[in-house]
Order: structure tokens, then C-alpha cells, then sequence
């Protein structure tokens, strides 16, 4: 998928009621957009924090097997509070009636399973099959960390909308356009941290030297967004990687670091995140008046609580979490696996296919 901004430098603006906050900070002023300045002790509580976070997601590298009364029971209770979005289908599709479904798609351990090399985290050819069926009947946007052009080439359907770099990248159409492709002069580009990319390639650069002793190490640089994965590396050296990390971000105040499954990952200290690209989005496509429109968002790792948030908090649509085990969530519905996932898209296109 090719940048457009070789095509055309004019990106589009904040919404008028969508525009962040001024935040004022010592030693570095306010730019047009919410930057605030993170101290040094600060950044140590976080690194501090994100080892633990680190060691509790190694706990379950491959699906859990529960083992006794204690586990079935906890497991139970967490599907009263998140039931299965499969068993609750005929649930969901009854609050749909008269309403337009828009869908919102992870892509990481959601449309494909978490593999140990981001590079080769493909979606399967039925899963692809089902995306693109579904979205001959709703709406549908993939929105994920990884950069846009990089989660295009895996899902390589142009039908669909891309979010990328947790919302800080998004292609939309003008006004009145459906077309979303880079080759479509009624694109648009919306980029809300786009003053940042000269400090992202330099983090970038700086992790990237910092890690290379570090086996299994790996920097991905995601446009706006700096992701070092820490999957295939040695447990006893991940405070090594946490303490690199955070000794980069020294330089670098006005980047923040934030974790994923076995990834920490380094942003903009903007107040923008994957509820506020789901906001936009449908805002942008015509799709926020509640009364007529059902959101329907679907991923697996903590930076998709920011849009299961935004919906529970606008009463409207719901979050499904993608998740073998119980976890704390802001998503009303739960499925398992990737294969569960497609199996609830399916459902959706049946539904569809069948309805009047």
C-alpha cells in the first residue's frame, strides 16, 4: 500500500468537539495538539509497572487447560459477567433490528492468531473470506497497532477502512465518497501526532542499536508508534529490555511508553487513542447517531479497552473481547479464539444474507 502523502500534504483536522486539551508543561510548550511533558521518576514507576504486566502475560503461552474446581468456577463467573458473543448471537442480533451494523476490527490476536514473529502474523485465507463478506453488509474498519500500510498488506482488502498506529493514522473518504483506497483522489489522510514522525524514526533508530545485543529482541516501527517486542526474548533479560527502553525515553519527553502482549510500546504523548479513532470514524462516515447505527467492536489486548470504553460509555454498540482467559474488561461479550471470531462474522453474514 503506498503513502499518499506523496499525492497530497493536506490532512484533515480535528472535529471541532474532538480536539484535545492544552496541557501545559515545564520546559516544553504546548503544540496545536496535547503533548505533556513526563518526568524521570515517572517514567521509572511505569517500567517498574511493566514488569510485572510482563511477567503475568508469560503465565499463559499457550491455551489454558482449567485443572480444578477453583478455575471452572472463575471461568464461570467471568462468562456470566462477559458472556460468549456465539451464544449470545440471537441477543445481539435482536438489538440490531432497524439499526445499520458498523464493525471495528483488531487485527493482532484477533483476525490472526499471536504468532512469535510479527512478521508473519497472517490472517488465513477463510478468515480473509469472512471479512470481506461481512463487509459487503456493514461498514468495516481495521484498527491496530500496527502502521496502516503494514495491517493493509496483511488483510489486502480495499473495501475495508485502516486505522493504524492505534488511531493516529487513518485513511477516510471526502464527504459524500465510499472510496477509501490510496489510489482514490477522494482519500484523505488523518494524522493527529503527525508533527511526532521525526522523533518516532529517531526513537526508532536509537531502540533499534540499543537492542541489537539483546537476542530475540525486535523494534517495529509503526509510523507513529515505536514497537519493541519482547515475545522471543530470554525471561531473565527483560528488565533488561524494560530498563533500555526507558533509559531511550530519557531523551525523549514528550514520547510515553505503554505495553501490549508482550510488546511495550512508545507514542505520543497525545490524548489519543483507539476509542477516539472509533469516535472519528464514524463521525467521519456518517455512522454516530445512535439511533440508526450499532458499533461493534472486536479485539484482544489492552489498548482496545479504550474502545470498548467509548462504547459502553455512549450506551451503544458493544465490545467483544477476544480472550481464553478471564480477564478484567470494559467489553460486554467475549470470544475465545481468532477461529471464534470468524465463526461470529459468519453468523453476522447469514443473519444478514437471510434477513428481508
Amino acid at each position: 500500500m503506498s503513502d499518499p502523502d506523496a499525492k497530497s500534504e493536506t490532512v484533515l483536522a480535528l472535529p471541532s468537539n474532538m480536539t484535545p486539551s492544552p496541557v501545559t508543561s515545564k520546559g516544553h510548550p504546548c503544540s496545536s495538539l496535547s503533548v505533556t511533558y513526563v518526568s524521570r521518576r515517572k517514567l521509572v514507576e511505569v517500567v517498574d509497572g511493566l514488569l510485572g504486566v510482563m511477567t503475568l502475560s508469560s503465565t499463559c503461552k499457550k491455551p489454558c487447560v482449567h485443572s480444578g474446581s477453583d478455575e471452572i468456577a472463575a471461568d464461570n463467573a467471568w462468562l456470566a459477567k462477559c458472556p460468549s458473543a456465539l451464544s449470545s448471537f440471537d441477543q445481539i442480533i435482536a438489538s440490531m433490528e432497524g439499526k445499520k451494523i458498523a464493525l471495528f476490527l483488531d487485527y493482532d490476536g484477533t483476525l490472526s492468531p499471536i504468532v512469535n514473529d510479527p512478521e508473519k502474523a497472517f490472517m488465513s485465507p477463510e478468515m480473509r473470506s469472512a471479512v470481506k463478506n461481512v463487509a459487503k453488509f456493514c461498514p468495516t474498519a481495521i484498527v491496530s497497532g500496527r502502521s496502516r500500510d503494514k495491517v493493509f498488506e496483511f488483510v489486502k482488502l480495499k473495501e475495508l477502512y485502516y486505522a493504524g498506529s492505534h488511531g493516529m493514522d487513518i485513511l477516510v473518504p471526502y464527504s459524500g465518497s465510499q472510496s477509501i483506497t490510496n489510489d482514490d483522489k477522494e482519500a484523505k489522510l488523518f494524522q493527529p501526532a503527525r508533527e511526532f514522525l521525526p522523533m518516532i524514526s529517531e526513537v526508532n533508530n536509537s531502540l533499534v542499536e540499543a537492542t541489537r545485543s539483546i537476542k530475540g529482541a525486535n523494534v517495529e516501527n509503526n509510523k507513529f508508534c515505536v514497537s519493541v517486542h519482547y515475545r522471543n526474548v530470554d525471561k531473565k533479560d527483560w528488565k533488561l529490555v524494560a530498563d533500555i527502553v526507558d533509559n531511550v525515553l530519557n531523551a525523549f519527553p514528550r514520547l510515553k511508553l505503554t505495553t501490549g502482549r508482550k510488546v511495550l510500546e512508545v507514542r505520543p504523548v497525545i490524548d489519543w487513542d483507539k476509542g477516539k479513532a472509533v469516535e472519528f470514524l464514524l463521525r467521519s462516515l456518517r455512522l454516530d447517531d445512535p439511533e440508526i447505527v450499532l458499533p461493534i467492536y472486536i479485539g484482544d489486548d489492552r489498548t482496545d479497552e479504550d474502545a470498548f470504553k467509548v462504547l459502553r460509555q455512549r450506551n451503544c454498540g458493544y465490545g467483544i473481547l477476544v480472550s481464553q482467559v478471564p480477564k478484567e474488561t470494559e467489553a460486554i461479550y467475549s470470544l475465545r479464539t481468532p477461529s471464534e471470531v470468524m465463526e461470529f462474522l459468519n453468523s453476522l453474514v447469514r443473519w444478514k444474507e437471510q434477513s428481508p
